[in-house]
């Protein structure tokens, strides 16, 4: 038996309670090490949005149903373009396919990404600290698209169609989104579910631009309906340096 402060320890309770404080410091590192990461990713996402004014670029949308995603029933092809005081604008390229589809989906996401990007609204959308819990998910760094990451579990602070409710890839370096997965944490509509969403980011002009989105949904009037969305051609107006 051993001596501390005047009362008997024995070995294996002194043992417990090293275990007791290397498990304490090993929380607290952990702790430590999400903020930092959640902290970076603040960072990141104030960076791009004080960094771009403005950019355009085109967007191709393709709509499948009924677990044929070989044939698209309807498909747009659109000129987005961007500024940070406005919002967005849509300027459709091409179309072709179900006009009922083009019309009730294509556009119903065009409207409702309008809606989300003005100013006062879009800050409630970010990928951010202020809407999100963040957890680094343990393990080491994943290889993401060519990219090493950081995986963390998101979880909205409120329910939200354009919330999601899943993970998180970021880049390891910069904290940088590079991709996103998981479900809206509130159905857009009482005759849907809520939809299941991936969406990958590339580095544009030195910031995360959307590279490719997939969302599938099940509606009353639809049935099991996939979107699939290709980003190209950017254009980036950086915002003048202060």
């Amino acid at each position: 038996m051993m001596r501390c402060g005047g009362y008997g320890v024995t070995r294996a309770t002194a043992a417990a309670f090293l275990l007791a404080c290397v498990g304490a410091f090993s929380a607290s590192a952990q702790q430590l090490d999400n903020s930092s990461a959640v902290a970076r990713i603040d960072a990141a996402v104030k960076a791009r949005l004080d960094g771009i004014s403005g950019y355009t670029d085109t967007e191709h949308y393709a709509v499948y149903r009924n677990g044929d995603e070989t044939n698209p029933v309807a498909e747009m092809t659109v000129k987005t373009t961007y500024r940070k005081d406005t919002g967005k604008n849509y300027a459709i390229l091409s179309e072709s396919g179900s006009e009922t589809i083009r019309k009730l989906v294509l556009g119903t996401i065009l409207d409702n990404e309008k809606t989300i990007n003005q100013p006062g609204v879009r800050e409630g959308a970010w990928i951010t600290s202020a809407n999100y819990e963040m957890t680094l998910k343990p393990g080491e760094t994943q290889r993401l698209n060519g990219r090493d990451c950081l995986a963390l579990t998101l979880s909205p602070r409120r329910k939200a169609p354009y919330l999601l409710e899943g993970t998180l890839w970021v880049d390891a370096n910069d904290g940088s989104i590079v991709q996103i997965q998981g479900k809206a944490s509130k159905s857009s509509s009482v005759l849907t579910g809520p939809t299941q969403m991936v969406r990958q980011y590339s580095k544009v002009s030195g910031f995360s631009q959307a590279a490719h989105a997939r969302a599938e949904s099940d509606s009353f009037l639809f049935g099991r309906t996939v979107v699939t969305i290709d980003y190209q051609n950017y254009q980036v107006d950086l915002s003048p340096r202060q």
